[in-house]
Formats: structure tokens, sequence, C-alpha cells
């Protein structure tokens, strides 16, 4: 049996699994409680809580899972699954890197853990102005692919704002994407962008970030230069010299 409770005025679905699931159960709760959200909602977010009781999948079910997954590829925005089941905790940690929305597994006595990391944020993107034709992108936390879409609207109003675009980008407080939709945001981003400054400085604390701002220099018009995190200043002055 499977059932379902909302939140977040129906952008977040809770599915409790319990007993052996059937292909009945997918298509009389699981479907259309997602297919509802989806209707008012442009992706949504599931907690799904797999307990002592639930005793798996038959065939149908199994099947039914996949076809639901996949018809839905890209509305999940996010997935947190919550069971002390072995199997269950292994098959969705090794799934997890390919789809295409953050997951993360809980055991079941951090349930209520699970339900604050599905409405916290998990990063953000924040534009400065930093004067004349410079503007700050600053990259925190792990990011998902609303925050590229909210940036990009405020990004493209700056730089259509100025005479010229120069780009800061900090990487310090910058851990990671969650999913490969977050990943392919990111790309799309600079691919749409990559011609318009003439000069981009990469404030990083990694070395993975200074091969990333190499490797983005091939392709970029502009002149680039990475600053170690104690030299921002620096960077901030380099970008806005003649």
């Amino acid at each position: 049996m499977i059932t379902i409770e909302t939140g977040m005025n129906g952008a977040l679905i809770e599915a409790t699994m319990s007993g052996k699931i059937v292909s009945a159960d997918y298509k009389g709760a699981l479907e259309p409680a997602i297919e509802a959200a989806l209707s008012e909602h442009d992706s949504i977010r599931m907690l799904v809580v797999a307990g002592e009781d639930f005793e798996g999948y038959d065939l149908g079910a199994a099947w039914a899972d996949t076809k639901l997954g996949l018809s839905h590829w890209r509305g999940f925005d996010r997935i947190a699954v919550v069971t002390d089941i072995g199997w269950m905790r292994t098959s969705v940690r090794l799934a997890s890197p390919v789809l295409p929305c953050p997951v993360q597994v809980f055991p079941l006595a951090e349930v209520q853990q699970a339900r604050l990391w599905l409405r916290e944020s998990l990063g953000a993107i924040h534009i400065v102005d930093l004067g004349g034709p410079c503007v700050e992108v600053r990259l925190l936390g792990d990011i998902d692919p609303d925050a590229y879409r909210q940036a990009e609207g405020d990004l493209d109003a700056r730089i259509r704002e100025r005479d010229g675009f120069r780009l800061l980008l900090d990487l310090t407080e910058f851990t990671g994407w969650q999913g490969i939709s977050a990943l392919a945001a990111h790309f799309s981003l600079v691919r749409e962008h990559a011609s318009l400054p003439d000069r981009v400085a990469v404030i990083g604390n990694k070395a993975w970030q200074h091969m990333a701002q190499r490797f983005m220099g091939q392709f970029l018009k502009a002149e680039s230069r990475f600053f170690d995190e104690a030299d921002a200043a620096q960077a901030k002055e380099w970008l806005t010299s003649p």
C-alpha cells in the first residue's frame, strides 16, 4: 500500500510504503498524486518512506515505478528516501548520480531531517553590481536548477543596464551541483553568455577551480585570470583597471 500526503501547497508529496507494493498502488495512489501536483507546479519534491513493514515490489510494481520515473523525468526537483532497508538504501545511492535531481537517503530515525532538507534552500546564486561594467556572480553551496533559472534573468537585466561587461566569479563558497540537471543549467548559462564579457576574474580556494578557469579560458573571448581567496581585493582591482 502507498499512503499519500501533500505539503508546500501541493508541491511536496510524501509517499509512505507498506506491505508488498503492486502496480495498482502506483496507478491508484502515487501516479495520480504526481500528475495532480505537476498540473499546478513546474517541478515537485517527494519524500518516500519505507519502514520495517515494507516488503518490496512485485514485478508489476517495479515496471510501474520505472515507467512513472521515465514519464516524469524532468518533473522532480528533489527526492528524499527514508528507510533502514539495506538493499533499498544501496539501490538509491547507486542510481542517484544519474538522476536529474538531487537525491538523499536518510535512516528512519531522521525523517524530520529529510523533511527539512526537502524544504530548505540548498544553494544560491548572488549577483552584485560592482559599478561600471563590472558584475559579481557568487555561487553558494550546492546549486540546483532553480537557482540558475532565477539568476539568469537578473544577470541579463544587469548586463543590459551597462556599457560593456566584466565578470567577477566567486567560487569560494561553492560546493557543487545538485544533480545532472543543475550541471546542464550551469553549462547552458555559460554557453549563452560566454561571448559577452571582455574580462573575467575567478576567485576560488580549490585546485579544481583553478583548473576550471584555465579550461574555461580556452573557450572565452575574454581575458581571464584566477585569484586565490586571499587575493579577492586584487581580483577586483584587476577587473576594474583600464
